[in-house]
């Protein structure tokens, strides 16, 4: 099961390793040289458990198909979305979550005379 590609319809034989992967990122985190290219690819349909070859120099629409089952493995890829959270309230309520906490409370927001000098000179 591909953690990538989380529809995967089809199994890829590495032409470098001759083993199957569900996409190039696994190959990647499992081997450690770089996957080689190849105009003739293997794969292994998902559905029927059936491998075949494809041409990919004379690819047409109708090879989008798996040739033992017709399931369609050409599809867009659904990935796994990235979730970020903050598990705090409105930092406009309660301004804890942005203040940089290593000055001290008491030197926030208050200015020199000399640095205001500075600043407006600039």
């Amino acid at each position: 099961m591909c953690k990538h590609i989380l529809n995967a319809q089809v199994s890829i034989r590495a032409p470098c390793c001759k083993q199957w992967y569900d996409c190039s990122e696994c190959h990647a985190e499992a081997q450690t040289h770089a996957l080689a290219k190849t105009m003739e690819m293997a794969f292994m349909c998902k559905k029927c458990r059936k491998a075949f070859r494809k041409d990919m120099s004379a690819y047409e629409e109708s090879d989008e198909f798996c040739p033992n089952c017709d399931n369609h493995y050409v599809i867009e890829a659904k990935t796994p979305q990235a979730v970020l959270t903050v598990e705090a309230d409105d930092f406009r309520k309660d301004a804890r979550l942005v203040q940089d906490e290593r000055v001290p409370l008491g030197a926030r927001n208050k200015i020199t005379d000399e640095e205001l000098a500075e600043l407006l000179e600039d």
